[in-house]
């Protein structure tokens, strides 16, 4: 049993806003030093998997930098590795209108007749898990494709993108999309397992019958008439999902919650690029609490209850509080900052005042001054 990964890099951008202007949504800035695709692809590597495509369509200059070649996750191999999908290998240049459509764009590299089975992952999903046991019982329950889903808390307010209802083997009795979840359902988490022959075929057939979404067109379709099995793995550890600004605000500061870092960080290690930065500084009159400081800062001011990545200057006088300030931004003196999203390479220059809500945070765009 040989299995691939596929990661789609870009399939969400247009739900985080302003921060996916210039970026995917899998090299999107997450927790002081990491990026969203760290987690998958930490994910992937550790559980064995070492054939991994990157299905990406723009903006992903940065998401190239990041990744270099891949030691860092120790997928730099001489027969297998990381290998980028940009556009240009299927001559397609428009937005992707759903994941069958980026499929297709791959199908070339997932038809490899060495492996037997496809990982199919999101990146704005973040979890630490080990796909081994979840391939074994996907193979073990004879389904056609197996979705990796938790529970969720019940919240009428919130539509899933994929919600199952499943009987106590895990075999799926029903399949909906964009629908609020229960107590009884599984959500899913963007994860799929699939046999490679029939993930191929399926994507064949979708492209000559016009059909772009994965979870409606292909799971939900051939479901519902009786061609499709489906099976449910459940996670049971920490799950944490970037679908919008709001969920992104709110997992950053998750983290500052000691059981929300184990969850996340606890089980295996979660790999990132690494930078050779100095420590940071801790200034005679700083006061920080409760905050998560990545290397290279320069902090003489106030910060509590925030995340801070790499090359951070706070000022004298500064005070910042439960907000994300990303890559090299100044801070300037004596500026207030409360529930903000800072961008990199930003400038808050002195005496400025920016305050918004955990609902409605200040987004600053990377590379202003303010």
């Amino acid at each position: 049993m040989k299995a691939m990964g596929i990661i789609f890099s870009n399939i969400y951008d247009s739900t985080l806003g302003e921060l996916t202007n210039h970026r995917t949504v899998a090299s999107l800035p997450f927790g002081g030093r990491y990026r969203q695709i760290d987690f998958i692809l930490s994910n992937l590597s550790n559980s064995g998997i070492y054939k991994v495509g990157l299905i990406t369509k723009y903006n992903y200059r940065s998401l190239m930098d990041h990744l270099g070649s891949a030691a860092d996750w120790d997928l730099r191999r001489k027969n297998e590795g990381l290998v980028i999908l940009p556009p240009f290998a299927s001559g397609n240049t428009g937005v992707y209108k759903g994941k069958l459509e980026a499929l297709y764009s791959a199908v070339s590299f997932i038809d490899n007749p060495y492996y037997d089975y496809v990982v199919v992952c999101d990146t704005t999903v973040l979890c630490n898990i080990d796909f081994k046991p979840a391939i074994e019982n996907h193979i073990k329950s004879g389904a056609d494709v197996t979705v990796i889903s938790n529970r969720e808390l019940n919240d009428n307010a919130k539509k899933h993108p994929l919600i199952i209802y499943a009987d106590k083997k895990g075999k799926a009795e029903s399949v909906l999309v964009d629908s609020p979840s229960d107590e009884l359902a599984y959500v899913g988490m963007g994860m799929f397992i699939i046999k490679r022959q029939l993930l191929v075929d399926a994507i064949n057939e979708s492209h000559s019958k016009g059909y772009v979404h994965f979870e409606k067109d292909y799971l939900q379709r051939h479901f519902n008439d009786g061609t499709l099995k489906i099976s449910v793995y459940e996670f049971k550890g920490t799950v944490l999902r970037n679908e919008n600004i709001k969920s992104y605000y709110a997992n950053n500061m998750a983290l500052l919650q000691e059981k929300t870092r184990n969850g996340l960080f606890g089980k295996n290690p979660i790999y990132t690029k690494v930078r050779d930065e100095m420590p940071t500084y801790y200034g005679e009159g700083s006061k920080i609490a409760n905050c998560i400081i990545a290397d290279g800062c320069k902090l003489h001011g106030e910060v509590s209850d925030s995340i801070l990545f790499r090359d951070v200057t706070v000022n004298e006088g500064a005070q910042i509080k439960g907000s994300i300030i990303m890559q090299g931004t100044r801070v300037g003196k004596n500026a207030k900052l409360e529930c903000v999203i800072i961008d990199k390479n930003v400038t808050v220059t002195e005496n400025a005042e920016l305050k918004g809500t955990p609902e409605h945070p200040v987004i600053v765009k990377k590379g202003e001054t303010v």
